[in-house]
């Protein structure tokens, strides 16, 4: 089956989303589909070789914002709107610039989502003209419900079915300022009915997003996520002493002050004895205010010497990384649609404690290995990590029982399977 999907990227750092779509596609392609990824924005930026991207980037993000707030824009010639989509000068501009905030957003996200009415209309032809040279997909895969304002064009175009993968819109979409918020929830809600199914990475999400979309039960199948966990495994022996480690975006909302002041609650309390704080993950130019307070916060607390930032490592590092914890935690303050470093933090055997919302009941049902507490409460993760590690071999030998089922039931091949399946249902419709 030929499968195109249309993924985001971030230009200068890994992206939990990124990498699942990645691993999905290279899942696909081992399994013998025809399999591409149409990058979007910014370039995609991988842990793996890449060779299913297409090396051109749609919808560049200069020549995006340009038209958003340019109405002359859209008349300049197509050699200017070539050279800034250049792969160069998109990567140098994520790195300089970046992430930019969803406050900031509100009416670009409004008219990606309008599509052909939209002002990124002119984008979308040129992303039509293109599959219009291709040997026609049989399937596209959008890898986010903002992606829908494509999904009509794109259809009539290629006669393609459409499956959309949706893993935390909401998010994004709440941090809007009205009235775009509420546009674009309208908008969404509007272009669903262009979809033919969409794909929610938990049961949890999906849940969410139904009610919020006022989606039928049909329009709807759940694929839960999985990972490239071959070269993940629990190390020989746990560290001593302990480590509490943490690999996410180092961003407000994955709850790293939380941990940080849960960690200090900690290093106050004589029974935890000598504790480490080690925390990776994506950073930034527009992180590095907030991961400075929080060091300023923790040489403050006396808490600074056993504690290390190690940002944007690879994947031989991060295999290291997690393999060198005692215990881990990402204690994201809102409803995490699923949490692709559970899976990873349990397939290196290392017991997890999460907030009790989002997927994570979800997920620790599914594997074992790790514990709840109640969200956005240093006092109450500290207790958590306290409880663990008042008992560490017996949590760790959990968090190897769970690594099997993570193996076994959350790897990028079943997800594969899972996705092939629903994508034969919807040809053969």
């Amino acid at each position: 089956m030929r499968i195109l999907q249309l993924v985001p990227g971030t230009g200068n750092f890994y992206c939990g989303t990124c990498l699942r779509d990645h691993a999905l596609a290279r899942a696909l392609k081992a399994d013998g589909h025809d399999v591409s990824i149409a990058p979007l924005y910014l370039p995609l930026v991988m842990e793996e070789e890449d060779d299913l991207a297409v090396r051109r980037v749609f919808f560049g993000g200069v020549n995006v914002l340009l038209e958003q707030r340019v109405a002359i824009y859209r008349r300049i010639p197509p050699l200017v709107r070539r050279a800034l989509d250049a792969r160069s000068l998109l990567t140098w501009l994520a790195r300089h610039r970046g992430s930019t905030r969803a406050s900031e957003l509100g009416p670009m996200t409004v008219s990606m989502l309008r599509g052909e009415s939209g002002r990124q209309r002119g984008e979308l032809d040129r992303l039509v003209k293109w599959l219009q040279r291709e040997p026609p997909p049989e399937v596209i895969l959008l890898a986010t419900g903002l992606l829908v304002g494509m999904a009509r064009r794109l259809r009539e175009a290629t006669g393609a079915a459409i499956l959309c993968t949706l893993q935390g819109e909401d998010a994004f979409l709440d941090g809007l300022c009205e009235p775009h918020r509420t546009e674009a929830w309208q908008a969404l809600a509007a272009r669903s009915e262009d979809v033919d199914r969409f794909v929610p990475v938990s049961h949890y999400y999906g849940r969410v997003m139904v009610t919020r979309l006022g989606l039928s039960p049909e329009q709807v199948s759940v694929v839960l996520n999985g990972i490239e966990a071959e070269d993940l495994a629990p190390a020989a022996a746990s560290a001593d002493p302990p480590v509490l480690g943490y690999l996410a975006h180092m961003c407000p909302s994955k709850g790293l002050a939380t941990l940080v002041d849960a960690y200090i609650a900690l290093c106050r309390r004589q029974s935890c004895g000598r504790l480490r704080l080690h925390v990776a993950g994506a950073a930034t130019r527009g992180d590095r205010a907030f991961i400075a307070g929080l060091r300023r916060r923790l040489q403050g607390a006396g808490c600074g010497e056993d504690v290390r930032f190690t940002p944007n490592i690879n994947r031989a590092e991060k295999v290291r990384f997690l393999q060198s914890l005692s215990l881990f935690s990402v204690p994201a303050t809102y409803g995490e649609a699923f949490g692709l470093y559970v899976l990873e933090a349990l397939a290196c055997g290392v017991p997890v404690v999460q907030p009790d919302h989002g997927a994570f009941p979800e997920v620790l049902a599914a594997t074992g290995g790790g514990v709840l507490c109640p969200p956005d409460d240093p006092e109450a993760l500290a207790d958590a990590v306290a409880k663990t590690l008042s008992d560490l071999p017996s949590a760790r030998a959990a968090a190897c029982r769970a690594a099997d089922v993570v193996q076994r039931d959350f790897s990028a091949r079943r997800m594969a399977d899972d996705v092939a399946m629903l994508c034969r249902e919807v040809t053969e419709r």
